[in-house]
């Protein structure tokens, strides 16, 4: 596998993002799932995965705390683009209900360890089901969305979820994906325009702050690195 994905990161590196995304589909058989958050890079990865839907599952994941906003931008990515039939993820009940008797309704502002919870129940564990026998995930990860994610490949083994992992906009930058969007008339979300560049759960995000990082609206009442859980390797945490 280790000498299948540095041929194809080399094929794929200056290949544009409408020849890269099918030739990838091409080379993994199996299941080939792409998750999908409505965000800024989801959103132009959905545009250039819809052609190819019948070979890829999209799923999102909702947490039950997201933005009505976040909720606007799926049905409008549901009416641009029908045939992707995006399937819905949700947290179990009872871990809910559990959640809340022991840390309270909004207990992931008291500590580190209860929001880390918090997203372990609404978010890792249904992101299990979604790519459970998945031999290819497809993310909008970028380099330039933090430090973590600057060694990041176009193609990982990720060993902790034991398939491939595709990152089609790695090396894109911020102004080239905007520009996606506007070529190609991409529905986005609201909150984008207001400063919400990552957009999480409601009480988990805020807008940024002049000069901030990218990722600094997320959490932002905690020190550190701050991550959800969604993506990680042996090695790494993004």
């Amino acid at each position: 596998m280790k000498e299948k994905l540095q041929y194809l990161n080399n094929e794929i590196k200056g290949m544009p993002l409408a020849d890269a995304i099918p030739y990838v589909l091409k080379n993994f058989e199996g299941k080939k799932v792409f998750s999908t958050s409505f965000g800024i890079e989801d959103q132009v990865l959905t545009h250039f995965i819809a052609p190819y839907a019948e070979f890829v599952s999209t799923f999102t994941l909702d947490t039950g705390r997201q933005f009505t906003e976040t909720y606007e931008v799926f049905q409008r990515t549901q009416n641009k683009y029908p045939n992707l039939g995006i399937e819905t993820y949700f947290p179990e009940p009872e871990d809910i209900n559990a959640y809340v008797k022991s840390d309270g309704v909004n207990g992931f502002y008291n500590s580190t360890d209860s929001r880390k919870e918090c997203c372990r129940i609404r978010k890792v564990v249904p992101l299990q089901k979604a790519i459970k026998g998945a031999t290819l995930w497809i993310t909008g990860l970028r380099a330039e969305q933090s430090d973590n994610r600057e060694s990041l490949e176009f193609l990982e083994w990720d060993d902790a979820n034991q398939l491939v992992k595709f990152n089609p906009l790695l090396h894109y930058t911020l102004k080239e994906t905007e520009q996606l969007i506007d070529t190609y008339n991409i529905p986005l979300n609201s909150l984008y325009k207001k400063g919400y560049l990552s957009i999480g759960c409601a009480p988990c995000t805020r807008a940024l702050l002049e000069g901030e990082s990218f990722r600094a609206g997320r959490w932002w009442w905690e020190d550190g690195k701050k991550e959800c859980g969604l993506h990680i390797h042996t090695d790494k945490n993004y």
